[in-house]
Formats: C-alpha cells, sequence, structure tokens
C-alpha cells in the first residue's frame, strides 16, 4: 500500500488546522510555512478539504481556514478517501483488465479477495479514528491510537 503525497500531506494541513488554537484559523501562508509546502500546493489541499465538508474558509484580511465541525467527528477514513480515493475499489478490476477488454479473473478471483480484505481491514480500523486523536503531540496520539488497536483485537 502506498500513500499519496496528496494524502499524506493534505492530512497534515488538516491535523495542523485541527491543532490550531486561533479562531479566524490558519491562512494558506502559515499553512506553507508551517508545512514546508508550496503556497500553490496548500491551496489545492485546502479546496480538496473544504470541497469535501472537512473545513471552512473564512474570509477577510485575517482570514483562514478552520474545522467545519470538531475534531472527534471528522474520521479519516473519510479525509483519506477524499483526499485519494480508497485503496482497493469495485473499479479497479474493470481499469486493471491487461490487454483485453474484460479480465480473464473477472468471475473467480482470489487476488480480489485478498485486496477486498485489506481493504475492509484498513477500513475497519481508520473509521475509529478522528481527527482528534491525531491533533495531539505524537507520543499522546500514538498512545490514543494503540488503544483503539489494543479494542480492536
Amino acid at each position: 500500500m502506498k500513500i499519496t503525497a496528496q494524502e499524506e500531506y493534505g492530512l497534515r494541513v488538516l491535523i495542523r488546522i485541527g491543532g490550531c488554537s486561533s479562531a479566524e484559523g490558519m491562512s494558506i501562508p502559515q499553512l506553507s510555512e508551517a508545512e514546508g509546502l508550496t503556497s500553490h500546493y496548500v491551496a489545492k489541499l485546502t479546496r480538496s478539504l473544504r470541497l469535501a465538508g472537512f473545513i471552512n474558509s473564512t474570509a477577510g484580511n485575517k482570514g483562514g481556514y478552520v474545522l467545519a465541525r470538531p475534531a472527534e467527528e471528522i474520521i479519516i477514513n473519510d479525509v483519506l478517501k477524499a483526499l485519494g480515493g480508497a485503496l482497493f475499489d469495485n473499479a479497479f478490476c474493470r481499469t486493471h483488465s491487461g490487454a483485453v477488454k474484460l479480465c480473464n479473473h473477472s468471475v473467480d478471483c482470489s487476488a480480489r479477495s485478498l485486496w477486498q480484505m485489506i481493504q475492509y481491514t484498513v477500513d475497519e480500523l481508520l473509521n475509529k479514528v478522528t481527527l482528534y486523536h491525531l491533533v495531539n503531540p505524537e507520543k499522546d496520539s500514538a498512545a490514543l491510537l494503540e488503544a483503539i488497536l489494543r479494542k480492536e483485537l
């Protein structure tokens, strides 16, 4: 499984916004400097996050981005899917049929079973993780995530 740059940086920008204590939020230049990203790329990421309903923009000279809802209500699985899509979805088989129009394994595919099982497992875990779990320092976030895993097993 590979995490795309858009998923990584988009999640980092959302965590940064979620951890901001200012009621005005964070501006694109502030996010750009804090994350070491270009303003253009931060604008692209914040647009995606805004359109997906995770953040709101505040207008004006002191405007910026704030969470659209409490961090406890923002599910990380939803965020990652909005930024990059699912690891495996039903369209996968249609787009990876090889040189033929219909995949030779479209009826009986053990590989598809593996991908579906992995997607299910990833979804089960990431549906339990919220932005609230990630806006803390790494040590605290790790403890919260470990507690989620212990309940899972």
